[in-house]
């Protein structure tokens, strides 16, 4: 996987290559003892499918290898193999004026953000997205129009294969893939390791191995392994066959790591138990953007130090400065007296507050170290006034480690966009709608909706968190405080759901002790599997 440095234009080389093992298993899984085969790769490098070609003396017809760094194209068309081709252009322009038709195309695509490609290679990919009748956003990642431009370039019937991002499986912005990619092939198979293939970046990969064979069926499969080594002993009949139906209308392919009765369940009780989502209740907002948390988040001693008492409101800016559901002014105050950085710096114009001493002498210590110059301050009209600055009703972490925290605002602090701020809507018991979330089926549809990271972060996103199911009910409500007591005991999570789950789910909904325990096991099956990702 090929990635951009910091923020820099230029491609890391040479650190991220895919490894043996799994070049090889991808031209074993896609060759699969034919010997005619057309074979391209989109992306080269210096050339390890080339070589997995030759070391495993694969029977093929031809292979093209597009690769657009000189430099690894030259490597690359060193590897001493016949029938092949190593041409030195962007993918994007060739798969835009190729004839050219294949029946295997296999490779680990770039993983660039738009903007670090140049205007023509902007352009290029643009016309692969029309093509494909696909919308192209500036929030497209390279590796999305190489997956797509590599399935307009198969044959009738054809394979891909790629190593990829599992954010294929779960970001917004991968979203139409998905439906592309369930509508074109036939046959997914997604194939993950326990271990991180490339752990020095944090970055989960998967295996994406995709058939258009011309059936009406759509299949799909995932498959994990403990690490990327396992595939040399893994049958490749194995994944020929998938047996989930593909929904074609699930918004994220998290739900196939489960078994089919899993699947089942869950879409059983979203569609007949009528569980409502917290978009019935709460509007959830991302928290204030100050544009530098550093500077407009302070501790005590400065707030005391440039007298800015009447600037400076509560905030809670780290989830680890809330120890329950509960945020109170007592929690709030203890933070402050820990130098915590439990002010925000609510500035007014320059007009108001011309002639205050401390205001302007900290105003203009920002100014000294740049902040005014930055990508959020630069474009206000007075950068040290913040805009948006509302208070929450409710608060819900956005990025999250054992399990996702929904929390009551009781102090009427103000957050960072390191928090969610949750709008109640009218008619909404608070304390009923805080203890409603801590339930296995909630926390269960949280992992689903929203998308892990290579150190076992759960991260969600405010349209994400309105998505997740909530059994609510106003009976709820004096559950909270038997939530809360416990969590500042620390008691763990395990011990909170035995108690909330009979009242949520069994009494509140009429799950049966065989349904909770499934939705308990999802929950626990998913976020395990995240958590390892930290190990």
């Amino acid at each position: 996987m090929k990635l951009i440095e910091n923020t820099t234009a230029k491609k890391l080389r040479g650190g991220f290559y895919t490894p043996e093992p799994i070049a090889s298993f991808i031209l074993k899984w896609g060759i699969n003892g034919s010997s005619g085969y057309d074979i391209l790769e989109p992306s080269c490098g210096s050339g390890i499918f080339l070589e997995q070609l030759n070391e495993n003396k694969h029977k093929f017809k031809f292979v093209t290898a597009i690769e657009f760094d000189e430099i690894e194209a030259e490597k690359a068309d060193k590897i001493k193999l016949n029938k092949k081709s190593v041409i030195n252009t962007d993918f994007h322009l060739y798969c835009n004026e190729t004839t050219n038709r294949f029946d295997l195309i296999v490779g680990n695509p770039p993983y660039i953000r738009y903007q670090y490609f140049d205007e023509e290679q902007q352009k290029e990919a643009a016309k692969i997205f029309r093509r494909a009748k696909l919308k192209y956003s500036k929030l497209t990642n390279a590796w999305v129009s190489f997956v797509v431009g590599s399935s307009l370039l198969l044959k009738e019937k054809g394979k891909i294969g790629f190593v990829i991002p599992a954010e294929l499986l779960q970001v917004s912005y991968a979203q139409q893939l998905r439906e592309f990619l369930a509508h074109f092939y036939n046959k997914i198979n997604i194939i993950s390791c326990e271990k991180l293939v490339f752990p020095d970046i944090q970055q989960e990969v998967v295996l994406l191995l995709c058939e258009k064979n011309g059936s009406n069926f759509h299949l799909i499969e995932h498959l994990e392994l403990k690490e990327s080594s396992d595939l040399e002993k893994l049958d490749v009949s194995r994944i020929n066959s998938p047996t989930k139906q593909i929904d074609f209308k699930s918004n994220k392919w998290t739900y196939y790591f489960l078994e089919q009765e899993e699947i089942d369940f869950l879409e059983k009780i979203s569609k007949k138990r009528s569980i409502p989502k917290i978009s019935d209740f709460a509007d959830v907002e991302v928290g204030i953007t100050t544009g530098s948390n550093d500077y407009f988040t302070v501790p005590l001693p400065v707030v005391k130090a440039y007298d800015l008492e009447e600037y400076a409101k509560p905030i809670v800016g780290r989830s680890v400065q809330v120890n329950s559901v509960i945020f109170t002014k007592e929690d709030w105050i203890f933070n402050r007296q820990t130098k915590a950085k439990a002010h925000l710096l609510v500035f007014q114009s320059k007009v108001n507050i011309d002639g205050h001493i401390g205001a302007n002498s900290y105003i203009k210590l920002g100014e000294s170290m740049g902040i005014n110059k930055g990508y959020k301050t630069g474009i206000r009209d007075e950068w040290f006034v913040i805009p948006s600055i509302k208070l929450s009703d409710a608060l819900f972490i956005r990025r999250n480690n054992l399990y996702p925290r929904l929390i009551l605002n009781e102090a009427n602090a103000y957050t960072t966009d390191t928090m969610h701020r949750v709008f109640m809507k009218k008619g909404t018991d608070k304390n009923a709608f805080i203890a409603s979330f801590y339930n296995s089926m909630s926390l269960a549809f949280s992992e689903i909706v929203g998308r892990s990271y290579g150190g076992g972060v759960l991260e969600l996103m405010p349209s994400e968190v309105e998505k997740i199911l909530i059994p609510y009910q106003t009976e709820n409500a004096d559950l909270l405080s038997t939530i809360d007591k416990m969590m500042r005991e620390k008691k763990s999570i395990d011990e909170i759901l035995k108690i909330s789950n009979e009242r949520i789910l069994k009494k509140g909904y009429g799950f049966t002790n065989k349904e909770i325990k499934l939705a308990d096991s999802i929950w626990k099956k998913l976020s395990a599997r995240r958590l390892n990702r930290s190990k």
